[in-house]
């Protein structure tokens, strides 16, 4: 019991005041409260073809279907993408989602709602950053992607092999396309 407590001391610790203050040059960096609009713009250069009816959003990102849902008023977007019905997860892949969602799912994760599995990015809507954005929807189809095997969002793994590399590769195209926004 005393290790479990120093370990949650130490992942619970506050960071170092210097590490939370920002600097003149860093707030004048800083990119533009996310609208709908400059969503939007941002999801066309990701799938010129993106379906929308203003506050939701249909885009396709290799091959699996991604829908964006916002909420203005609350400041809330999700990204989302169902992977499966819940009924067909067994409760070893269900131990197996939860230890996911703790260190391999990264930004995204998977979650249970209206009876089927979803890889899921959810974040507050107008401190999200562009990039934000694009990897968040990135790790949603790497986490689908990934069901059964690797469980990972994809934008980091620990280990050798060739999935990580592959996996990043989705984010890293993603990320150049919305390099000119």
């Amino acid at each position: 019991m005393p290790r479990l407590l120093a370990l949650l001391t130490l992942l619970l610790l506050p960071l170092p005041l210097a590490a939370q203050t920002t600097t003149p040059e860093a707030e004048a960096e800083a990119e533009p409260p996310m609208t709908l609009e400059r969503l939007d713009a941002i999801l066309r250069a990701l799938d010129p073809e993106v379906q929308t009816n203003g506050t939701m959003w249909q885009l396709t990102v290799k091959g699996v279907i991604v829908l964006i849902v916002t909420d203005e008023t609350a400041d809330r977007m999700r990204a989302i993408t169902a992977v499966r019905k819940a009924e067909d997860v067994s409760p070893e892949e269900l131990t197996r989602l939860m230890q996911a969602n703790f260190d391999s799912a990264l930004d995204a994760r998977y979650a249970i709602a209206n009876e089927l599995l979803w890889s899921a990015f959810i974040h507050p809507l107008k401190p999200l950053e562009k990039n934000q954005l694009i990897s968040g929807i990135g790790q949603v189809v790497n986490l689908a992607q990934s069901y059964g095997t690797l469980y990972s969002g994809g934008a980091l793994q620990y280990g050798g092999g060739d999935s990580g590399a592959l996996q990043r590769a989705l984010i890293d195209d993603l990320l150049k396309k919305g390099e000119e926004i």
